[in-house]
């Protein structure tokens, strides 16, 4: 195929609006979408030696401005959330597609661009696995944020590109199986593009945020997410299991656990994705029907599979686990005790004045949301709101909200909107009786 040319002019004016807004009657329209379906030197061939990373590592160092990164998963197909390709590009390097399953150990690359800004697409994807692999960035430009900021209605990297640059990106392989081995040539050109205009599309979400006096609130959330840690390990975990709300009993919500456990360690001894292994609702129907024995479980449809009665003795002892459980070990219907506030529904009957407080305080999130054209969510985080509504500090002034707000997170962009006006709403939400 032939390489398109990124189109010369100037992207399309902004016209975006939070969710659910309208749009202008008398808005530009969008440019015209120009597919781009080959990269600007071809598809480059899978770096996979030392010699060839040695190169790479020295072309980086060498280039100039900042440098697009991205990265590939098997999410689906494998055990956990590793990186399976690595594609970076930067001006005078051009793009290098990366095998981090014959290269683990990517720090000589990450050494050569310190200082350098790395330009990511929903960075906080992509930074956990890219540390695993020995690359840190120094500086980070999210494109994702940085659209969202912007109250871009769809903020996925297709969407934004074509928006901005007027250039359709194809999204048919963002879903395959990253960790086969050789990689098809119509993936790999896929993931080279993926990085083929993160720079340029950069250039003109920096530009649209300075415009919009949102350089310094993008700053703040940039380096939030360059800085976070890994995510906090979920309290039992196995209560995400797809379907588990409709079961109340202890006893089979002991065999959803035991069932969950076993699935995972295998799993992870397989590396193959848990629900590849044994599906949800095979772990539900199995908790509902509490089959006793092999030939019963096999009678369930959903373990009539011929993979899952290959390991029907397994899935029948980690039941009889559950079964055989004392009363005392059993968990509880009501979940794992937390220290997060009750859910939202149960606030009126629990605590009146904590309900009139999370009402006063959404509807100036919304005012503020719809003003600064910035989604809710990025506005401040849904937990810590409830957080601060159900436990407001004592006295709950602009000045100690701000501390909370701190406390928990928020950045001094949000603090600076929200705290003087949460405080206002505290202040004039009815006390009931």
């Amino acid at each position: 195929m032939q390489s398109v040319p990124h189109p010369a002019g100037t992207p399309a004016e902004e016209t975006s609006a939070p969710a659910g807004a309208d749009r202008s009657a008398d808005a530009p329209e969008a440019p015209a979408v120009v597919p781009l379906t080959e990269p600007a030197e071809g598809v480059p061939a899978v770096v996979d030696t030392p010699e060839a990373f040695a190169r790479v590592v020295e072309a980086f160092g060498a280039g100039t401005g900042p440098v697009a990164v991205d990265a590939e998963r098997a999410s689906g197909y494998r055990y956990g959330q590793h990186n399976y390709l690595v594609q970076v590009r930067r001006e005078g390097a051009g793009t290098a597609l990366i095998d981090p399953v014959a290269l683990p150990d990517l720090s000589p690359l990450s050494d050569a661009l310190v200082g350098v800004e790395w330009v990511l697409h929903a960075a906080s994807q992509d930074l956990g696995a890219l540390a695993e692999q020995g690359m840190r960035p120094s500086r980070v430009f999210d494109t994702e944020l940085g659209a969202r900021l912007l109250g871009l209605e769809r903020v996925g990297l297709a969407a934004v590109v074509a928006e901005l640059l007027g250039l359709g990106l194809a999204k048919e392989h963002s879903a395959v199986d990253w960790s086969t081995r050789p990689l098809p040539e119509q993936w790999l050109r896929y993931a080279a593009l993926d990085v083929e205009v993160l720079v340029e599309l950069r250039e003109v979400l920096a530009e649209r945020l300075a415009v919009a006096g949102k350089a310094q609130w993008a700053a703040e959330e940039f380096e939030a997410v360059r800085l976070a840690g890994p995510p906090v390990p979920r309290v039992e975990p196995w209560r995400r299991v797809s379907g588990v709300h409709a079961i109340r009993d202890p006893r089979r919500l002991a065999v959803v656990r035991s069932l969950w456990e076993t699935r995972d360690e295998n799993a992870r001894q397989r590396d193959i994705s848990p629900g590849r292994v044994l599906p949800d609702a095979a772990i539900v129907a199995a908790a509902q029907a509490l089959p006793r024995s092999v030939p019963q479980l096999v009678a369930l449809p959903q373990f009539s599979g011929k993979g899952t009665r290959r390991r029907a003795a397994l899935w029948q002892r980690a039941i009889d686990v559950g079964l055989q459980l004392p009363e005392d070990q059993l968990p509880s219907s009501r979940g794992p005790r937390t220290d997060a506030p009750p859910p939202p529904r149960a606030w009126t009957d629990r605590d009146p004045a904590a309900a009139a407080r999370l009402t006063a305080a959404r509807a100036v999130v919304a005012e503020l949301s719809e003003a600064h054209t910035v989604p809710a969510e990025n506005l401040l985080q849904p937990d810590l709101l409830r957080r601060v509504c159900w436990t407001p500090p004592t006295p709950a002034d602009e000045a100690h909200l701000a501390e909370r707000l701190a406390a928990g997170g928020a950045r001094p962009w949000q603090i600076g909107l929200l705290a003087p006006r949460l405080a206002e709403a505290f202040a004039a939400a009815p006390t009931p009786a």
